[in-house]
């Protein structure tokens, strides 16, 4: 009979994986790339409608970036294609989004941020300037 030790320790592999540090930063990539999904899930089911928040675009950035040293260090053409040019989108939607918040409009009754298109402020109904 296995102990629980020697299943998931077996001739020096933790979980059957020869551990090392590339090997951890080729899993750390994995795992930053996969939490944008709970996050995005999150925002999405919290305001019953889809959205993608700020941190979805910086977990997808540094994820892809992490992925992107591993499979560069791997010399695996395959992987470096996947992710050579995926943080483009990522770091332009960064961008629009800063720049849409740098642009929204204070309302002077109630102190709430409304997007610059807006005339009205949808929390008090003040006339927006």
């Amino acid at each position: 009979m296995h102990s629980l030790t020697d299943l998931l320790w077996h001739n020096g592999k933790f979980l059957g994986i020869a551990w090392g540090v590339w090997k951890v930063v080729g899993w750390l990539g994995n795992a930053i790339f996969f939490s944008r999904f709970i996050v995005q899930w999150y925002a999405t089911e919290k305001k019953q409608q889809v959205v993608i928040p700020q941190a979805f675009w910086w977990l997808s950035l540094i994820g892809s970036v992490t992925l992107l040293c591993y499979s560069l260090h791997r010399r695996d053409s395959v992987f470096i294609f996947a992710y050579a040019f995926t943080w483009v989108p990522y770091i332009r939607s960064l961008m629009i989004h800063r720049q849409h918040k740098a642009n929204r409009i204070t309302c002077a009754g109630c102190g709430q941020k409304n997007p610059p298109p807006s005339n009205y402020c949808p929390n008090c109904g003040g006339k927006l300037k």
